[in-house]
């Protein structure tokens, strides 16, 4: 039976799953079977991924290989590089169905379980053509929960399927330059020397919210539902993340796309009012702290980057998760219709703060571990520049998600809302996500961070090879938090810090959402009138043309007129003459 079962990748359980809770009818009986598969698919592949891959011997297994039209398809790889991905993805997918117990949402219910499936099965595929099947899977169970967002979010939800069926295409059109180039459609490491390598990389930086390209990311999420933001935070983004280390690792032009990705959306986050979009600018910065380290290539800068998807992972869904409870019991996440809620929500706070603590990397939380990696990789290459935008980032993330979000939620001024605490079943997802928080930054045997590192792709990240609590490390750091935290409250001191209203922030998104609108309209204005003036000259002509016609043609027209004989006489001479010479010159 196992040896069945090792040959379909886990992510077809979750998908089965998914297919399975859309059948099931909505009656309390049927929610509770609903809520179950939420938990216990995700649970299910999480233990069958541990099975297969310490049941063997090997460093890689493979399974699930298909032979199609001559191509070899292989359904299942876990290697050292795949399999930290599997299992966050899995215990991530645990973690949703807790969140989410108390909605009773078919779509939801359905949409999430296929949408952690295609994520687990893309980060196992082990072909390209397997990649871009669940790839496109991954598109279109997503954009359903987005679209549960309420009225508002089906244009967003149009605009990222657009967004991702583009990456689609491109990921299907350099897959197959690159196959029929090479005759090998393996998922390695691919670079953009390889025939179809730019158009792939292309694919996957609109997934991982490149420059120019990221704006899909803070339409969306904000817009969609209570547990769907959650949800969302996890999959897409990480998976094309695990996509760029594994075809493009070394890459050093994502050094420099990375440093621009973790700067950037700081000056947006600290002007946004809406904290979930806050928010999602936020997991943008942070996505450009793991491009850089894809883009160094070295043990350690992999190392970092597979440490810091986890920790992102799970502080960014603690954040989400908090201020998805107070959406749900207050209705809004507007950080200017907010404040003083510590009084009645006091567990989501102490939570939120925590989540706060680990993206700003202070110590003994999560952050601090895996971005360290990260930063002491890139100076030890050399990349100083890029090392000054990491830290200026690293300050920034800690004043608009460390300070921003947790303060104006729920210390800054009393908004005197007074609501109930959030539902129980939120607060345990909060809660277990808030523990692994705190336990993953633990050193020592008992500690979370030495089993952390024991999961990454490589050995260098042992306790003797790499240690982020030096003196220097931790002394620095505390350095770089104290004077973030310094500089927020002497600008709120002073009148200084741009005040939480009721405004849109326009991002690069304006030019084509209502730059590139307003020259369709200007396009389709002019056209219009240009064809009415090529209309009405064609309308004058053809009616001139009539009338030339009708003149010669009529019965009242030239040719029923009486013609003298001498014309005929002249118009067979001409005609013989024209004869004669075409037969004497040709």
């Amino acid at each position: 039976m196992l040896e069945l079962l090792a040959s379909f990748s886990p992510a077809f359980i979750l998908i089965a799953a998914g297919v399975l809770a859309g059948f099931i009818p909505t009656s309390k009986p049927g929610t509770f079977i609903s809520k179950v598969l939420m938990i216990g698919a995700p649970a299910l592949a999480l233990v069958l991924i541990n099975v297969i891959y310490y049941g063997q011997t090997e460093n890689t297994y493979l399974g699930g290989q298909i032979s199609f039209a001559g191509i070899e398809l292989t359904t299942l790889r876990i290697d050292s590089l795949s399999i930290i991905w599997g299992y966050i993805f899995c215990f991530a997918g645990i973690l949703n169905g807790i969140y989410g117990l108390h909605e009773k949402c078919k779509i939801t219910d359905t949409s999430a379980l296929i949408y952690t499936g295609a994520g687990v099965g893309a980060v196992f595929a082990g072909d390209l053509i397997t990649l871009f099947m669940f790839w496109e899977l991954l598109a279109l169970s997503s954009v359903f929960i987005v679209w549960r967002g309420g009225p508002k979010s089906y244009p967003a939800g149009m605009r990222y399927l657009a967004m991702h069926i583009l990456s689609g295409v491109l990921l299907l059109a350099g897959l197959v330059i690159y196959g029929r180039a090479t005759g090998s459609y393996a998922f390695n490491n691919i670079g953009i020397d390889a025939p179809g390598g730019w158009l792939m990389l292309l694919a996957f930086g609109i997934k991982a919210g490149f420059p120019f390209l990221h704006n899909w990311i803070q339409d969306s999420y904000p817009r969609s539902s209570v547990t769907g933001t959650v949800i969302l935070s996890v999959f897409t983004t990480k998976l094309a993340i695990y996509a760029l280390a594994r075809g493009f690792a070394g890459t050093e032009m994502l050094i420099y796309i990375g440093a621009v990705m973790t700067v950037f959306p700081i000056f947006f986050a600290v002007l946004e009012n809406d904290l979930r979009k806050v928010l999602s600018y936020s997991l943008n910065n942070q996505l450009g702290f793991m491009v850089v380290g894809i883009g160094i290539g070295s043990q350690l800068a992999l190392n970092g980057v597979a440490a810091h998807m986890v920790s992102h992972i799970l502080y960014k869904s603690l954040l989400f998760m908090s201020i998805g409870a107070v959406l749900h019991r207050v209705g809004t996440a507007k950080a200017s219709e907010l404040g003083g809620l510590f009084r009645s929500m006091p567990y989501t706070a102490v939570f939120c703060m925590i989540g706060a603590a680990a993206i700003s990397a202070v110590p003994l939380f999560a952050g601090f571990v895996s971005k360290a990696m990260i930063i002491t990789a890139v100076f030890e290459n050399g990349h100083l520049v890029v090392y000054a935008m990491l830290l200026f980032a690293s300050a920034g993330v800690l004043e608009h998600s460390g300070i921003k979000v947790p303060y104006f939620t729920f210390f800054a001024h009393d908004s005197g809302k007074r609501v109930k605490e959030a539902p129980w079943n939120m607060l345990t997802a909060m809660g277990i996500t808030a523990f692994l928080c705190i336990y993953l930054a633990i050193p020592g045997t008992y500690g979370g961070m030495q089993y952390l590192y024991g999961l990454l792709p490589n050995e260098v990240a042992g306790a003797a090879k790499y240690n982020p609590y030096t003196d220097y490390h931790v002394i620095f750091q505390m350095q770089l938090i104290m004077a973030a935290v310094f500089a927020f409250a002497l600008l709120k001191r002073l009148g200084l810090y741009p005040p939480e209203r009721r405004a849109e922030i326009l991002d690069f998104d304006w030019t084509y959402r209502r730059l590139g609108l307003s020259l369709l309209k200007w396009g389709s204005a002019i056209w219009t009138r240009l064809g009415a003036v090529i209309i009405f000259v064609l309308r004058g002509m053809f009616a001139n043309i009539g009338k030339r016609l009708y003149q010669v043609f009529s019965p009242a027209g030239a040719l029923s007129e009486e013609a003298p004989t001498g014309i005929a006489v002249v118009l067979i001479a001409g005609m013989l003459s024209a004869a004669l010479f075409i037969v004497y010159f040709l």
